[in-house]
Order: C-alpha cells, then structure tokens, then sequence
C-alpha cells in the first residue's frame, strides 16, 4: 500500500526535532551507504526524541531501496522536487556530473559500500543533488544546512550528534527558508 497525500515539509519537525537526509537517488550506490551510515545513529536518535526522515525526489527505485534495508527512517518523496530547489539541492548538468561522479571521494565511498555488500543502479534522476537538513522541534532552528558540492559530499555522524547537541554543544542556524505558501509538500511511502 502506497500513501497518495502529500504533507507540507514543516509538519515533519511541527512535534519533533528531525533529521532529514535528502537522498539523490534512491538506486544510488553512494547514496545507499550514506543512509546505511545514517542510520547507525537511528536508536540514539530516536532515545533522543529525534526522527530520521530520509526523503527522494522521485519514486524511481524507492521499493527496492527500502527492500534492501538502507535506510531506517521513514522515507518520503519530493516528487516536484520543490523542496530540493527551495533548500539549495542544486541539479548537476551532464558537464560536471560526470567528473565528479569519477572522482576519488565517490571512488573511495563506493568502494566501501562494495565491501559491505552494497551495491547500486543507474536509474532515474543521475543529475539530482542532495543534502542534510536538522530542524528543531517547532521549526524556530535549524541546527545544520548541509548541501552537497559533489555526489560524495556527506557529513560525518559526528556532526550530526553535535548539531543535535547529542554530545556536543549546538549553535544554532536560522529558521528554514522554505517561502512560506510554498507547495513544498512531500509524499509518505510505505510499501
């Protein structure tokens, strides 16, 4: 069963601070072990009264990415991918993809995912960039805006448990800039 409503991106950090990962592709190789490494914070996150939301900007491979386990949290797509442009998830062109999708960073990851099992496709949106968004509950701050420069570019668990003031201390970032009146509305997926 598929969800077909959509909900407004600020309902998701309304209750609960969240974390939400958004993905380039959900067939990605890169993209599926930086949700698997995300989601090792999954438990402390949730003990923490955190959510991890993993969000797609298509449905293109959405069933077998959440069949092979990647990701812990729920998992919504942004099919206009409105809150992609509204965050900066700036789209590649076919210029400068294709050196960075051959450069070391994204040799090294998909090495690593290679060595634990996790492998990848090229299907839907190769040009798509992605990111991290860490909003407080009620959506007065955003404790980390993270874009990616290139395929490889994620951050580190450790920055993430500091922006969450986890183990660290927090400075907090301005409230999210998605306009308001935006239909910035993503989709629940539940398969």
């Amino acid at each position: 069963i598929k969800h077909r409503f959509m909900v407004e991106i600020g309902s998701l950090w309304q209750e609960q601070t969240v974390v939400l990962f958004f993905l380039r592709r959900f067939g990605c190789q890169v993209c599926r072990w930086m949700s698997a490494e995300v989601s090792k914070l999954e438990k402390d996150l949730k003990a923490n009264g955190v959510a991890l939301i993993g969000i797609g900007p298509e449905e293109t491979g959405v069933k077998e990415f959440m069949d092979g386990g990647f990701f812990k949290g729920e998992i919504y797509i942004d099919e206009k991918k409105l809150c992609y442009k509204d965050l900066g998830f700036k789209r590649y062109n076919a210029v400068n993809v294709i050196p960075a999708a051959m450069g070391k960073k994204v040799r090294e990851i998909a090495s690593k995912a290679s060595a634990e099992g996790i492998q990848g496709n090229f299907s839907g949106d190769l040009l798509q960039s992605g990111g991290m968004l860490i909003v407080a509950k009620g959506g007065e701050k955003v404790l980390l805006h993270f874009v990616q420069k290139s395929p490889a570019d994620n951050i580190s668990l450790e920055d993430m448990t500091k922006a969450l003031g986890i183990s660290a201390n927090v400075q907090a970032g301005e409230k999210p800039q998605v306009k308001t009146g935006s239909i910035c509305k993503v989709k629940p997926q539940i398969l």
